[in-house]
């Protein structure tokens, strides 16, 4: 998602501790004007989990690069046999408490955006608007030649017809929704190429080792400038992709408050990090300050 990221990051034993006190989040959404930075910790209560947290799939499981899908026909076999079973349940994830909470920051003004870092589309499914999928969005696919979209959903018919009865069963499945599937369980799965031209289809996310577009970044960086404060949620901000954007506003004298249970690379930048669990944390914040969720969708 960003050029040769680094997946890991080791918290500096100086890091000032987290705390359980959301007075300051309270009175930062209170004042209006937050833009939230959100990432894969708000979505492990919707069934994704996280990339770095406890049992974080970084220990298990290395993210597809841009340059080895682009250079290698097995590698994007591999990808799209793993992406298309992950997509199965990765497609029927529902927006959390957490997520609700965010939308109803949202509906009663108190917000001028949210950018998150997530590809599952679950804040727009729970009613926010003005969402900037920093990189991408799992639903949507695009043609590398003819860079034609097409949604996900139309790809994953396609792509159950032609590989019938493909049904391996997955020991996990990840924040990008790849499924952890052996080479013999990917046997000589059917890729399918765009219906328009026959070239490659990528899923329209960035992925590792890609940039993520300038005009998209220039937009975030304009949000930041025009935001009182910046609320920091279930990210450890161990990317650049993020990162930047808290120390655009640490250095442009905004506050910067973290909701996120593990040190984040950017809490030396922030005034406060809550280490609660995020559903719990937003609805609490939510209740204090009179605002209704909205409820659970329907399945």
């Amino acid at each position: 998602m960003r050029m040769r990221p680094t997946l890991h990051w080791t918290p500096p034993e100086d890091l000032p501790p987290g705390t359980t006190d959301l007075g300051p989040v309270v009175d930062a959404l209170r004042s209006g004007g937050v833009l939230v930075l959100s990432g894969a910790g708000i979505s492990t209560e919707s069934g994704i989990p996280d990339y770095r947290g406890e049992g974080g799939s970084l220990s298990r499981h290395t993210p597809m690069t841009y340059q080895d899908f682009t250079a290698s026909a097995q590698a994007r076999r591999r990808y799209w046999a793993r992406s298309h079973l992950g997509w199965r349940t990765f497609g029927r994830a529902r927006p959390n408490a957490g997520h609700r909470a965010v939308a109803a920051f949202g509906r009663h003004g108190l917000l001028t955006g949210v950018i998150t870092q997530n590809v599952d589309g679950l804040h727009q499914a729970a009613g926010s608007e003005d969402v900037v999928e920093l990189h991408g969005s799992l639903g949507r696919v695009v043609c590398l030649s003819c860079r034609a979209l097409s949604t996900r959903r139309e790809l994953a018919e396609r792509l159950e017809e032609a590989n019938a009865g493909f049904e391996p069963v997955s020991a996990a499945i990840n924040p990008d929704g790849d499924a952890d599937l052996t080479d013999e369980q990917i046997g000589d799965f059917r890729v399918l190429p765009c219906t328009i031209c026959g070239g490659v289809l990528k899923p329209d996310v960035v992925f590792f080792g890609e940039a993520v577009p300038p005009e998209r970044v220039a937009h975030c960086r304009d949000l930041i400038q025009r935001a009182a404060a910046l609320l920091v949620l279930g990210s450890s901000l161990t990317v650049m992709s993020g990162l930047r954007f808290v120390r655009q506003a640490a250095q442009a004298g905004k506050p910067v408050l973290i909701i996120n249970r593990d040190p984040t690379r950017g809490d030396a930048h922030a005034v406060t990090r809550v280490a609660l669990p995020l559903g719990t944390a937003l609805t609490t914040v939510a209740e204090r300050l009179d605002l209704p969720l909205p409820h659970q969708p329907a399945t």
